[in-house]
């Protein structure tokens, strides 16, 4: 069996280190360029909906968008109908920084594709999401408390 895990992790994790190094001059720390763009382009998302979009646990989402509104990348407001629910935002600094986000991952896209047809990159597009949408099913298994069978 090919270690295809393996290889999407290590694309993963150096690009996430690239995006890393490259947005601390923005003040953006440890993968929190990933909830901003979310936000920027869901803007009105709820943290829950969020950390389910990113596949991270509500405690670790709660953490980075806290720092994102310490930071002035974002703004919580209250939802009209239920106090308790709090409406994320991108703030002005916020929509500033997107564009150079942005154009990181189109660059980033268009390195990691270089020398791939157009049906290729199609190819790949469409089994990767099958992909996820197969480990999202465990994911979701996972995090009501329930445990795999190897």
């Amino acid at each position: 069996m090919k270690e295809i895990l393996r290889e999407v992790g290590m694309i993963a994790r150096a690009l996430d280190s690239i995006s890393n190094i490259e947005f601390k001059k923005y003040d953006l720390t440890k993968g929190q360029y990933l909830y901003l763009v979310r936000i920027y382009e869901n803007p009105g998302i709820i943290q829950e909906k969020l950390a389910e979009m990113i596949k991270v646990d509500r405690t670790t989402a709660a953490r980075a968008i806290q720092k994102l509104e310490m930071n002035g990348f974002i703004e919580k407001t209250d939802d009209q109908n239920n106090q308790k629910i709090k409406k994320l935002f991108p703030t002005e600094k916020g929509r500033t920084v997107y564009p150079y986000i942005k154009s990181e991952n189109d660059y980033s896209n268009n390195v990691a594709l270089a020398g791939f047809s157009d049906g290729e990159i199609e190819s790949i597009f469409n089994l990767l999401q099958r992909v996820r949408k197969n480990v999202e099913k465990d994911w979701e298994f996972v995090k009501k408390g329930n445990k795999r069978i190897y």
